[in-house]
């Protein structure tokens, strides 16, 4: 440690500790590791020395508001934005169970594949969609009228235009592909939902829940949203 480093933690002038240094030879004492009996080394009182303003506005000893002491190795510091909605969501994840967790992740991408019946529903043979994918325009000017009243004007004299037609079999083949993939993600999270039922202590809503997701995924299945089904609960002993 340097002389200098030595005079800061202790709140004295550079001057005194290389006096003392030179006084209680401190070189020799830590070469030899000799005990000096007589040393001009003063006990300090704990805390910061006299002076000292680290703690100005630090009522009470506690960490001023937004320290993010507390907070396991900065992680969500360093990766999540650092506003108020995201501290919120933040502070939601802490206080749910795995359990609860795994079920919004379940709802979530059975909402997602419910949502794409609709907007991917292909109607017929015909149901043709076209998307403009490239254009380019020429542009052209030339002078109108005379004297005064002269003035230029631009008109479109080329136009390309590139499409891509997507017909109803293709539509309906990505559909198909897509929905297969959004299926085995979902039915992934049930299994590993009911695995979880068995070995954490879950409530009866947590249990219920999962057997109503999942007559409506047969339902989804099947394309039969309107026929009646009969439910079957399964209840689990504690």
């Amino acid at each position: 440690m340097k002389l200098k480093d030595i005079a800061d933690a202790l709140g004295l002038s550079d001057t005194q500790i290389r006096k003392w240094k030179n006084q209680d030879k401190w070189d020799y004492q830590l070469k030899g590791n000799v005990t000096i009996p007589k040393s001009n080394v003063t006990k300090r009182r704990p805390g910061a020395p006299k002076g000292n303003k680290n703690a100005v506005g630090n009522s009470g000893g506690a960490a001023p508001k937004g320290n993010s002491n507390a907070v396991t190795h900065g992680f969500f510091r360093r990766i999540f934005p650092d506003d108020e909605e995201t501290h919120a969501i933040i502070g939601e994840i802490g206080v749910k169970s795995p359990l609860d967790i795994l079920w919004e992740n379940i709802v979530i991408q059975y909402t997602a594949i419910a949502r794409a019946q609709k907007i991917m529903f292909v109607r017929n043979q015909q149901d043709e969609t076209r998307v403009l994918k490239k254009q380019k325009r020429q542009l052209d000017s030339e002078k109108v009228g005379k004297g005064e009243n002269q003035r230029v004007e631009t008109f479109e004299t080329y136009v390309e235009e590139e499409w891509e037609i997507q017909h109803a079999w293709d539509k309906h083949a990505i559909f198909l592909q897509a929905q297969s993939r959004a299926m085995a993600t979902l039915q992934g999270l049930i299994k590993r939902y009911e695995e979880m039922l068995v070995t954490a202590l879950a409530t009866e809503e947590q249990r219920l829940r999962i057997e109503k997701l999942k007559l409506e995924i047969g339902k989804l299945q099947s394309g039969d949203d309107d026929q009646q089904s009969e439910v079957i609960v399964r209840r689990w002993s504690q």
